[in-house]
């Protein structure tokens, strides 16, 4: 049974989310306030967080920042109605995914279940390779963490993949719309600035200057590629 935390200070909208995904065999928990919300989250690994941007005591942008400090557990963040910001700020904090208000309850499903199948596939799926190093930086993937210099850094799950997948192969160019169709999947209604927020926040976490990248690099006009 897949577990949910659904975090939202509207309790109308917390009971439909939560009869609605009871309907589908989830367990479901709920949270009305950011600090109620990081609490449960530290205290459970959730397959999933729904998480509502406008909250008391922590914003929602405050509770996914606090999570990222302790698990990579995927968050959806719920945003205001055509605010770009919002929704661009919460992938800072790394969100893995947003959902617009008001929203259709088939569509939070249909979210839902897929960042559920694909986290499932990464781990059905066998790696070929355990572990890549290259210069100072090394991938654990049955871990899914990373080092620099033997010190690791605190990755979120698309972040992850989207290092893994450049490093894996060098020197290989994608285009932001590749890795968005890859990484995030062909369903997702985002746009390519997902993917520059995760390469920026990728850069500041492993780049000893970010300005003038030594793994990720910029391939003007084309795309993204790793080179060691």
């Amino acid at each position: 049974m897949k577990r949910v935390l659904v975090v939202d200070d509207e309790k109308l909208i917390v009971k439909g989310i939560k009869f609605s995904l009871e309907q589908d065999d989830m367990q479901v928990d709920c949270a009305y306030d950011g600090e109620e919300a990081v609490n449960l989250a530290r205290n459970t690994e959730y397959d999933i967080v729904l998480l509502d941007i406008m909250l008391p005591k922590l914003t929602g942008l405050e509770v996914c920042q606090q999570i990222r400090e302790f698990s990579n557990m995927p968050i959806i963040m719920l945003t205001a109605k055509g605010d770009d910001m919002d929704k661009i700020l919460g992938l800072e904090y790394g969100a893995d995914d947003y959902i617009t208000k008001p929203f259709n309850i088939l569509e939070v499903k249909a979210r839902i279940k897929a960042i559920i199948r694909r986290n499932g596939k990464k781990e059905e799926e066998p790696e070929q390779v355990r572990r890549i190093t290259t210069g100072d930086l090394s991938l654990d993937c049955d871990s899914r963490q990373v080092y620099i210099a033997g010190r690791e850094i605190n990755l979120t799950a698309k972040e992850f993949d989207v290092l893994e997948l450049l490093v894996f192969n060098p020197s290989k160019v994608y285009s932001r719309e590749v890795l968005l169709k890859t990484i995030w999947g062909s369903d997702y209604p985002g746009d390519v600035r997902t993917v520059d927020v995760h390469i920026r926040r990728l850069r500041e976490k492993i780049e000893s200057n970010p300005g003038e990248p030594k793994y990720i690099h910029t391939k003007w006009g084309v795309g993204y590629y790793f080179q060691g």
